[in-house]
């Protein structure tokens, strides 16, 4: 653990809000983010987007090959089965069954067998916030028992929906009125293919669509039909407005399940159990647990339903948040340390002049980004999430109307509480558990949040403001028998839910994309009002983390970044060249003038010359290709939310914008242009790019490789993320690594990334003690300048692996590179693990000890003994010894 026993100088200067929860006495920090004994603890994993295109036998193809790269355990992305067509695996439709797509149940055990006999481990991403909505519905058995059956559904606690009211059901093309005028519904009888033993059923299609039909209404006219069934057919506009089931965040097509009930907890997740029973899987990542009504409790009964398995959870945390202190998980999934790795390499001096280049490109003028926030959140209360809201404040109408001491505050009111709460909350959600005193620091947060409201409310509707945080609390309000009431308890959950779907859709769906400022700081969980990180900030968070949260995950690009990790440290460039960044884009603009739409959005055009620039790699074995840059485009521009939309999308704006982006990917001065940017930066490209991959190798806990992320990508967001990656042709990764291994010198920058992955991914397989677990530590190793950024990993309080990493290389080279400035290395003698150096510890010269590297890994010599291998590890973890 870590061994700083006395307050550095960064701890002061950090906010105490960083701060976690004082630990009870005798309490161990990681108690219970450590799996049981026996359990097995990741060390590198590998994540593949399993689906179609890459079944678990072609996984198990992969296996030697990652294996020999150094991974420890295969991380596979959703398995069970999943809608129709599924490109992801997070819309499951069956809890019972393993996708058959990829390959079925026995294919997921041969490809187990095979990753245990290779000696690594199987991580498995798990869905529990909802279930797919897909089309024919008879795919969700569980769905279509309560369209069919109502509160008589053996499945009728599983949806988060008021069973006694007709389901909605926003799929028509038009008003029912005309649907049924048009006589577009047809009455039918057919056998469900997941109901066959039931025989022929009445079902209602509407072109691809299939409803059950309610038993005895068959014989009904139409439209006396339709409107005795358990659910409602309507005009999909309705939607947003009138929706009555919990959706993931806004998408109609994934219905939120309550996981919180003891049977649908045990329905959902015997499969799961089983595979971490039986030893198919060893390990799991939880998705979106701020669905949930009670994640602490859901987590918490994973941990114990699990034996204690190694459970991350997909948390976003605000830069001041500290994950809950009694979640028993590992930690996140690491979007905390990806943002921060990015901004440590961002130059502050060049935020002045890329937002002048905002400000210039939009006409708006000084924009404020807490303001991009604001109004992106008032838009998705008002709109796509305008349902869920709605549903919120008639809840808190209900239960004061109820109570003569409250039932003057009027539902107007209350929604304009509501709606500014959610509004000034800076974190997805409070966790406040009914019928339990508020934790002291969520009340804080929520009063925080209110005093942020006020400003923005009526001077009358400040003593409803407070009624309503106070019966967010659990706290003494009205009535006696208010306080055990079931629609507070809905109250304080539902509050909790939509908080998080309205900063989701809001912050990261909406703002993200229309704050072009820096995009690479846009990212998920990012901050990019912060714009630069400094160092001692990136140790005090690193110190604390690795306090309470050993076992925790890092990584760099996900299924659900919006930008590659290249891509973004391409990106981060530009903060160092901000002057010749933007003369560059001026001279474009000018040069293209004739083919750029006179009605181009700013903000758009912005993310455009970004967007071109971070993909840059017309020379590489992943280019820019039009198709892909247009898509991106169009998802982009829709997801801002003002010129075009999903529900409105203006096709001819759109298609002068992808016309303007095919044309500068084959215009020759934009290329001349570019590729003259592209070799005045690429000394600090290069290194951004490998400092930026050993952080997330070495910085905490268990390292998370995305797949293709060893070599440089120009991938952008969802599903271009997914694309296939090359591992078997001619110059795929299993022949690079083969070079690799075979003692090859790296000539390109895939070459160079590749070998970094691969020395470090070795490294941490042979001393995975000291990167993860109780018995690993971190502490800041001292540098006497701003431009090196340096930290140990400790083994049972001792150094053990060091790594120092160049930042802001522009800003060091124009101060004449590196003279005296030093780094004060633990004593012992130290292996740099990429050029294999012998180093002494003691003061030296970063001169000497970097030079013109990127980043070094210096490993400790271990006089006393060879170091921990994977088949150590294995021994102990076999022995009952925890990993």
């Amino acid at each position: 653990m870590d061994t700083m026993t006395e307050p550095s100088q960064q701890d002061s200067e950090i906010s105490t809000t960083l701060e976690s929860a004082p630990a009870p006495e005798g309490y161990a920090p990681w108690s219970g983010h450590v799996p049981a004994q026996g359990r097995r603890t990741p060390v590198t994993t590998y994540r593949l987007q399993m689906g179609s295109t890459l079944t678990f036998d072609d996984a198990r193809r992969l296996v030697p090959y990652l294996r020999d790269l150094g991974v420890t355990d295969v991380y596979l992305s959703p398995v069970l089965a999943a809608a129709p067509g599924s490109t992801h695996g997070y819309d499951v439709v069956d809890h019972t069954r393993i996708s058959e797509a990829m390959g079925g149940r026995a294919g997921l055990e041969r490809l187990a067998a095979d990753v245990h006999k290779a000696g690594m481990g199987l991580v498995l991403d798990i869905v529990p916030n909802h279930m797919a909505v897909p089309t024919p519905a008879w795919h969700n058995l569980p769905l279509w028992s309560v369209l069919r059956d109502g509160p008589d559904s053996p499945y009728a606690s599983w949806f988060d929906v008021p069973i006694e009211a007709p389901i909605l059901m926003p799929v028509l093309g038009a008003r029912i009125g005309k649907v049924l005028a048009d006589e577009q519904l047809v009455l039918e009888r057919m056998i469900v293919p997941t109901e066959p033993e039931r025989g022929e059923q009445w079902v209602l299609r509407y072109f691809d669509h299939v409803f059950p039909v309610a038993e005895g209404t068959q014989s009904l006219p139409m439209h006396v039909l339709v409107g005795r069934q358990h659910y409602r057919l309507a005009y999909w506009k309705v939607g947003d407005a009138e929706t009555n089931y919990r959706r993931f965040f806004d998408v109609g097509t994934l219905a939120a399940i309550r996981v919180e009930e003891p049977e649908v907890f045990a329905g959902s997740h015997e499969l799961v159990l089983d595979l971490l029973r039986t030893g198919t899987v060893d390990a799991l990542r939880v998705d979106h647990p701020d669905g949930l009504a009670d994640p602490t409790g859901y987590l918490n009964q994973l941990w114990e339903a699990t034996d204690g398995a190694w459970i991350v959870a997909e948390k976003i945390l605000a830069p001041d948040e500290p994950l809950p202190v009694g979640w028993h998980v590992a930690g996140t999934t690491g979007y905390g340390a990806s943002w921060r790795i990015d901004q440590l390499q961002v130059d502050q001096g060049g935020a002045t002049r890329l937002g002048g280049l905002m400000h210039e490109l939009t006409g708006q003028g000084p924009i404020d980004y807490e303001r991009v926030v604001e109004q992106a959140k008032r838009e998705v209360i008002n709109g796509s999430l305008a349902a869920e809201v709605n549903r919120l404040a008639r809840l808190l109408d209900e239960l004061t109307v109820q109570d003569v001491r409250l039932r003057d505050h009027t539902l107007h009111d209350l929604r304009a509480c509501v709606v500014e709460l959610l509004i000034a909350a800076q974190r997805y959600r409070a966790y406040v558990r009914p019928g339990q005193a508020a934790d002291p620091d969520q009340a804080a947060v929520l009063h925080a949040d209110a005093e942020r409201a006020r400003s923005r409310l009526e001077a009358d509707q400040s003593e409803t403001l407070d009624m309503v945080v106070a019966l967010l609390l659990g706290e003494p309000v009205g009535s006696e028998g208010l306080t055990a009431s079931p629609l507070r308890t809905e109250a304080v959950i539902r509050f909790q839910q939509v908080c998080g779907a309205v900063t989701a859709k809001g912050v990261e769906d909406t703002a993200f994309y229309r704050w072009t400022h820096l995009t690479s700081l846009t990212e998920v969980g990012g901050d990019p009002s912060g714009f630069a990180l400094g160092a001692d900030e990136a140790h005090a968070w690193a110190d604390r983390v690795q306090d309470l949260w050993p076992c925790t995950m890092v990584t760099s690009t996900t299924h659900d970044t919006k930008r590659g990790e290249d891509v973004r440290a391409r990106l981060d460039v530009l903060a160092s060249y901000a002057e010749e960044w933007t003369d560059m884009v001026r001279r474009l603009r000018a040069s293209t003038e004739d083919a750029r739409p006179t009605d181009l959005d700013g903000r758009t055009e912005n993310l455009l010359w970004q967007t071109l620039w971070g993909t840059w790699a017309p020379d590489s074995d992943d280019p820019m290709t039009a198709e892909r840059l247009t898509a991106y485009l169009i998802k982009a521009s829709r997801e801002q939310k003002g010129w075009t939309t999903w529900s409105a999308p203006d096709i001819d704006r759109e298609q002068g914008l992808t016309d303007y982006a095919t044309h500068l990917l084959t215009d020759p001065d934009t290329a001349n242009e570019l590729n003259a940017f592209a070799a005045l930066t690429a000394k600090d490209v290069s290194s951004i790019i490998l400092a930026n991959k050993a952080m997330t190798l070495t910085w905490l806990g268990v390292a998370d490789i995305y797949q293709g992320s060893e070599l440089t990508r120009t991938s952008l967001v969802d599903p271009d993320n997914r694309r296939a990656v090359d591992y078997d042709g001619e110059g795929g990764l299993r022949a690079m690594l083969s070079q690799d291994s075979a003692g090859s010198s790296p000539r390109t920058l895939d070459q160079e990334k590749l070998r970094l992955t691969h020395r470090l991914a070795q490294l941490r397989a042979e001393r995975p003690d000291t990167f993860v677990g109780p018995r690993s530590g971190y502490r800041t190793v001292p540098v006497t300048t701003s431009h090196a950024f340096a930290y140990a990993r400790l083994l049972d309080e001792e150094p053990d692996v060091v790594v120092i990493v160049r930042r802001l290389g522009r800003r060091l080279r124009r101060l004449g590179g590196w003279r005296e400035e030093s780094v004060v290395l633990p004593d012992g003698q130290w292996t740099e693990v990429l050029t294999e150096q012998s180093i002494d510890g003691g003061a030296q010269r970063l001169a000497d000890v970097v030079g013109d590297l990127p980043v070094v890994v210096l490993a400790r010599d271990r006089q006393a003994g060879r170091a921990d291998t994977r088949e150590d590890r294995a021994e102990r973890e076999a022995g009952g010894g925890a990993a």
